[in-house]
């Protein structure tokens, strides 16, 4: 059996900041019943800090996935230009690469964003990532390069 819990930060919560009995019960419950479950867990957050120590200690492997580089941003640039029918301009390539932060879930963002707004080129669909990178609240983020992710 293979459990997925997504976004676990809220049922493992670090107790130190529980504010009602019913918190730390909770993350409690959680660990004994990770103890117990005998297949694969995974788990994810992007809240990496906010994780119970102890809970941290219950994962054989922890992976952080952290933002693409700048080789990587530009391959599946043009791969998802060629996906859209987009023509991929080296002056937009050359942008994609010094956009920092920028994730695979960025693309997967703006490419939905285009059934209901379509790309019109390269330079839109360049426009939108960046608008994607804004939005985040990098500072909370497990660490500074944007990093996100843990699995056991």
């Amino acid at each position: 059996a293979v459990l997925v819990f997504d976004e676990v930060d809220s049922f493992l919560r670090d107790r130190k900041l529980a504010v009602r009995s019913w918190e730390t019960t909770k993350v409690n419950e959680m660990l004994l019943q990770m103890e117990k479950f005998d297949g694969i867990f995974i788990s994810t957050t992007n809240l990496m800090d906010n994780i119970d120590k102890a809970a941290l200690r219950r994962f054989d492997l922890k992976v952080e996935f952290k933002a693409l580089d700048s080789a990587q941003r530009v391959n599946l640039f043009k791969k998802e230009c060629g996906l859209l029918g987009v023509k991929c301009e080296s002056k937009v390539r050359d942008l994609i690469a010094r956009l920092d932060c920028l994730t695979p879930g960025d693309f997967a963002a703006v490419k939905r964003q285009h059934k209901f707004s379509p790309i019109k080129n390269a330079r839109d669909f360049y426009a939108r990532l960046c608008d994607e990178v804004k939005v985040k609240d990098l500072r909370e983020t497990s660490s500074a390069n944007g990093g996100v992710g843990f699995l056991r």
